[in-house]
Protein backbone atom coordinates (compact mmCIF):
# COMPACT_ATOMS: atom_id res chain seq x y z
CA UNK A 1 0.00 0.00 0.00
CA UNK A 2 2.77 2.62 0.84
CA UNK A 3 4.96 1.58 -2.07
CA UNK A 4 1.06 2.50 -4.15
CA UNK A 5 1.17 5.43 -2.28
CA UNK A 6 4.39 6.65 -3.33
CA UNK A 7 4.62 5.76 -6.86
CA UNK A 8 0.97 7.74 -7.11
CA UNK A 9 2.47 10.37 -5.25
CA UNK A 10 5.27 10.65 -8.02
CA UNK A 11 3.01 10.80 -10.43
CA UNK A 12 1.32 13.43 -9.33
CA UNK A 13 4.08 15.89 -8.82
CA UNK A 14 4.68 15.36 -12.45
CA UNK A 15 1.39 15.84 -13.51
CA UNK A 16 1.00 19.45 -11.36
CA UNK A 17 4.71 20.18 -12.15
CA UNK A 18 3.10 20.02 -16.42
CA UNK A 19 0.20 22.29 -15.20
CA UNK A 20 2.26 24.88 -13.95
CA UNK A 21 4.41 24.79 -16.55
CA UNK A 22 1.40 24.75 -19.16
CA UNK A 23 0.49 27.99 -17.71
CA UNK A 24 3.11 29.59 -18.16
CA UNK A 25 5.47 29.62 -15.06
CA UNK A 26 8.17 27.54 -13.90
CA UNK A 27 7.26 24.89 -11.82
CA UNK A 28 9.70 24.20 -8.34
CA UNK A 29 12.26 21.72 -8.79
CA UNK A 30 14.34 20.90 -5.65
CA UNK A 31 13.62 19.99 -2.62
CA UNK A 32 14.27 23.34 -1.15
CA UNK A 33 11.84 24.84 -3.59
CA UNK A 34 9.17 22.12 -2.31
CA UNK A 35 10.16 22.93 1.61
CA UNK A 36 9.15 26.60 0.77
CA UNK A 37 5.82 25.53 0.02
CA UNK A 38 4.87 23.13 1.68
CA UNK A 39 2.39 23.28 5.07
CA UNK A 40 3.35 19.81 6.22
CA UNK A 41 5.85 19.89 9.00
CA UNK A 42 8.66 17.35 8.33
CA UNK A 43 8.93 15.01 11.04
CA UNK A 44 12.14 14.32 13.43
CA UNK A 45 13.39 11.09 14.65
CA UNK A 46 12.21 7.36 13.65
CA UNK A 47 8.46 7.31 14.46
CA UNK A 48 6.33 4.17 15.12
CA UNK A 49 4.50 2.69 12.70
CA UNK A 50 1.39 3.77 14.32
CA UNK A 51 2.71 7.49 13.79
CA UNK A 52 4.24 7.36 10.80
CA UNK A 53 -0.22 6.87 9.85
CA UNK A 54 -1.14 9.21 11.79
CA UNK A 55 1.47 11.86 9.84
CA UNK A 56 0.36 10.27 6.58
CA UNK A 57 -3.47 11.02 7.10
CA UNK A 58 -2.60 14.46 8.73
CA UNK A 59 -0.54 14.86 5.30
CA UNK A 60 -3.27 13.68 2.87
CA UNK A 61 -5.73 16.56 4.92
CA UNK A 62 -3.74 19.20 4.72
CA UNK A 63 -3.17 18.97 0.73
CA UNK A 64 -7.41 18.36 0.52
CA UNK A 65 -7.33 21.54 3.35
CA UNK A 66 -4.93 23.49 0.06
CA UNK A 67 -7.14 22.22 -2.87
CA UNK A 68 -10.21 23.36 -1.13
CA UNK A 69 -8.79 26.32 -0.35
CA UNK A 70 -7.58 26.94 -4.22
CA UNK A 71 -10.64 25.91 -5.80
CA UNK A 72 -12.84 28.97 -5.89
CA UNK A 73 -9.67 30.91 -6.75
CA UNK A 74 -9.19 28.48 -9.88
CA UNK A 75 -13.37 28.12 -10.79
CA UNK A 76 -13.40 32.36 -11.06
CA UNK A 77 -10.31 32.32 -13.49
CA UNK A 78 -12.25 30.26 -15.28
CA UNK A 79 -9.79 27.18 -15.43
CA UNK A 80 -11.38 24.16 -15.74
CA UNK A 81 -8.20 22.25 -16.51
CA UNK A 82 -6.40 23.07 -13.02
CA UNK A 83 -10.34 22.96 -11.67
CA UNK A 84 -10.16 19.29 -12.47
CA UNK A 85 -6.75 18.66 -11.65
CA UNK A 86 -7.83 19.68 -8.05
CA UNK A 87 -10.79 18.09 -8.21
CA UNK A 88 -8.67 14.26 -8.66
CA UNK A 89 -6.10 15.16 -6.22
CA UNK A 90 -8.85 15.54 -3.24
CA UNK A 91 -10.62 12.53 -4.60
CA UNK A 92 -7.35 10.74 -3.80
CA UNK A 93 -6.74 12.22 -0.76
CA UNK A 94 -9.65 11.95 0.95
CA UNK A 95 -10.14 8.25 -0.10
CA UNK A 96 -6.30 7.69 0.86
CA UNK A 97 -6.82 9.15 4.08
CA UNK A 98 -9.87 7.13 5.02
CA UNK A 99 -7.80 3.76 4.11
CA UNK A 100 -5.05 5.17 6.69
CA UNK A 101 -7.22 5.91 9.23
CA UNK A 102 -9.04 2.66 9.12
CA UNK A 103 -5.40 0.95 10.18
CA UNK A 104 -5.61 2.84 13.42
CA UNK A 105 -8.82 3.58 14.49
CA UNK A 106 -9.27 1.48 17.45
Amino acid sequence: MFEGQYNELAQAVDSIAERIRALGYPAPGTYNEFSKLTSIKESRGVPTAKEMIRQLVDGQESVVKTARFLLPLVNSAEDEVTSGLLAARMEIHEKTAWMLRSLIEE
